[in-house]
């Protein structure tokens, strides 16, 4: 029979006890300004992440046909030289 009292449970606890974890106004000011700037800096890798992703479903979904489509224009492409 298993004992449930057997195993060592571990006890958690993510709040914090003390006024060391309040926010000071520094702190939010330097977070704003961060979040402001990351996505001015990062706009066209995002757009590019977002293109790749739309691509990457189009392709998995259609990937026999992509074959297809891709071998279709490799061996065109070597008949016409």
């Amino acid at each position: 029979m298993h004992n449930p009292m057997s195993t060592p449970r571990q006890a958690w606890c993510t709040a914090a006890r003390s006024d060391a974890s309040k926010s000071s106004g520094t702190d939010l000011l330097v977070l704003g300004a961060h979040l402001s700037a990351c996505p001015q800096m990062h706009r066209h890798l995002m757009t590019l992440h977002g293109a790749a992703t739309a691509i990457h479903g189009f392709v998995a979904s259609r990937i026999v046909t992509t074959v297809v489509v891709v071998a279709l224009l490799i061996g065109f492409g070597y008949w016409a030289l």
